[in-house]
């Protein structure tokens, strides 16, 4: 896998993605190897490395990213009764683009 799959693969276009909200400057997309049985994902178009590395700058970006989130959590919850929500860090972090996962049910693997 690529330093950010979500820049080379995803916004690139490389990577095809069934979406589930876009706004200007976010996508939230399932995920293409979900890890629950609901996998979505939700992603800034501009390269932000991780949430530790947001600026200032990205404040107004990181509202618009928390809504679209927010959103799409409002929706797997009412639909399953539950959702999760979580990002990862450093060693965590696979893909090194600021990424969250909107989820549903127990890990498939």
């Amino acid at each position: 896998m690529t330093e950010d799959f979500y820049c080379d693969e995803v916004l690139s276009g490389k990577t095809q993605v069934e979406k589930v909200l876009e706004t200007e400057n976010v996508l939230a997309y399932y995920h293409s190897k979900p890890y629950w049985p609901v996998h979505i994902v939700a992603i800034p178009k501009k390269h932000i490395s991780s949430l530790i590395t947001l600026s200032e700058n990205d404040n107004e970006l990181l509202l618009e990213l928390l809504d679209v989130i927010k959103q799409v959590a409002e929706k797997v919850t009412e639909q399953y009764g539950a959702s999760r929500v979580l990002t990862n860090l450093g060693n965590y972090q696979d893909s090194k683009h600021l990424h969250w996962h909107i989820v549903y049910g127990e890990p498939l693997r």
